[in-house]
């Protein structure tokens, strides 16, 4: 069965998952010549298996609400490939999380985990419960429930979840309480915990500050550097108000967060005074446009930030917050390099369309991977009883982002044409990704 006859099969299948349908896709766009290369990839339907997860755990989330109240919510853990090593992959708590969400994420997890070098198969799983206007005790609640009902399915040679949107280490703290409370083991079966009691300094900011690396080794590949660049950044959770500091840090000029809300527009650009109060004021869910009040700058109510002029594009918030429309946005206001700090926040119309004007596009499967290689020096730290220093893996994460970037880059070079210079970080990332998932895959023979 060919990669289209696999495709095919897949949207018939499942008509109603247009999430994972396009994540699919986008592989399959890119890895062709590498899987028609291998005639072992065919003879042992590697496409095929890793088209379909190992499993699909779904189950009911029963919890009591403040008032007394009974409440029901999905919970889902979708185990996609353990074909490296154990499932890894975030959770995520948001009433738009569903089955094809899931899979789309648990699908892309497993290039991103082999893109970092360590042995972390994919996995991604989830409520749809909002933890918006909950209380810290609904919250703890509902946290204990989840995982009353998916602990059976994880552990720390099996699948080791983390946090996602809507999970932090308060919530991921809360749930391994209960795990470790129904299994007497206290093992490193969740990653983002707390710093002193298994949990890695710099996880918290390791998405942000790795999809900067990336950039930064994407900047360096074209002879240049933070020097003088505008930042156009959406969202304002952990990666991108990371992205944000880092970028900082580096010399760049960041003029822009946003949220659902609208976005904030500082034209003089954030400092590390500014990003610290957005910080505090995110923390205390308040909104982003009292900003303005303290420091200046423009609140765009129901806006995005790709209307302002820039160099550098990071959309750090949720998949497909970026059309096609908003790509020629981003061209006509002088964007050269997009970098996703979310997982898939350009459509497939989005990305073919800045490819073609010849924009430096970096994949989040490659770009946002520094969370997960924390996380997976997490799992090493848990295993050995040892604590790192922040600059420790500071430096380390830095380095496993170059290798990335390296990698991705050195799979497509005989593919870089004369007419553009920029080097395709999307087939590499996915053709890098998808042959150390492969190769294993085939060496295992028919079962796995």
């Amino acid at each position: 069965m060919s990669m289209q006859d696999v495709i095919q099969s897949l949207e018939n299948r499942y008509p109603h998952q247009p999430e994972f349908i396009q994540a699919v896709k986008e592989v399959a766009s890119s890895i062709s010549d590498a899987y028609e290369a291998n005639s072992d990839y065919s003879k042992f339907k590697v496409f095929e298996r890793l088209t379909e997860p190992d499993r699909v755990i779904s189950f009911r989330v029963n919890w009591e609400d403040d008032e007394g109240n009974i409440q029901v919510n999905r919970g889902w853990r979708v185990q996609f490939s353990n074909a490296i090593g154990p499932y890894k992959g975030g959770l995520r708590f948001h009433p738009t999380v569903n089955e094809s969400v899931l899979k789309f994420l648990g699908f892309e997890q497993i290039f991103k985990n082999a893109l970092t070098g360590l042995p972390m198969g994919g996995a991604k799983g989830g409520s749809d419960f909002d933890p918006k206007g909950k209380s810290d005790n609904e919250i703890r609640r509902f946290c204990y429930a989840f995982i009353r009902e998916l602990y059976q399915y994880i552990g720390k040679d099996i699948d080791v979840p983390a946090g996602d949107i809507g999970v932090g280490g308060r919530e991921v703290s809360y749930m391994f309480a209960m795990y470790k409370n129904l299994t007497h083991e206290y093992g490193g079966v969740l990653t983002g915990k707390g710093v002193g009691f298994g949990g890695s300094l710099i996880r918290t900011e390791a998405t942000g500050y790795g999809a900067v690396y990336f950039l930064e080794n994407m900047l360096s590949a074209q002879n240049e550097t933070f020097t003088d660049k505008r930042v156009l950044i959406s969202g304002a959770g952990n990666v991108a108000l990371h992205a944000a500091e880092k970028a900082l840090m580096l010399d760049a000029t960041v003029l822009t967060v946003s949220d659902s809300q609208g976005t904030l527009h500082d034209p003089a650009g954030f400092t590390q005074e500014k990003i610290d109060w957005l910080k505090d004021q995110k923390a205390a869910r308040k909104p982003l446009k009292d900003y303005v009040e303290e420091f200046g700058g423009e609140w765009l109510a129901g806006e995005k930030p790709w209307q302002i002029k820039g160099d550098i594009a990071m959309p750090c918030a949720t998949q497909n917050e970026v059309d096609i429309a908003e790509a020629e946005q981003m061209v006509a206001n002088g964007i050269k390099y997009v970098v996703e700090g979310a997982n898939m926040p350009l459509t497939i119309a989005a990305i073919d369309y800045i490819r073609e004007q010849h924009v430096h596009y970096a994949p989040g499967k490659a770009a946002n991977a520094g969370g997960v290689a924390v996380s997976g020096l997490e799992m090493s730290q848990n295993s050995v009883r040892q604590y790192r220093s922040f600059e420790e893996l500071d430096v380390q994460l830095r380095q496993i982002m170059k290798n990335i970037h390296d990698d991705a880059a050195r799979a497509t070079q005989h593919l870089q044409a004369e007419s553009t210079p920029c080097i395709d970080y999307m087939a590499g990332a996915n053709i890098v990704g998808f042959k150390r998932a492969a190769d294993a895959l085939v060496a295992y023979g028919v079962l796995n």
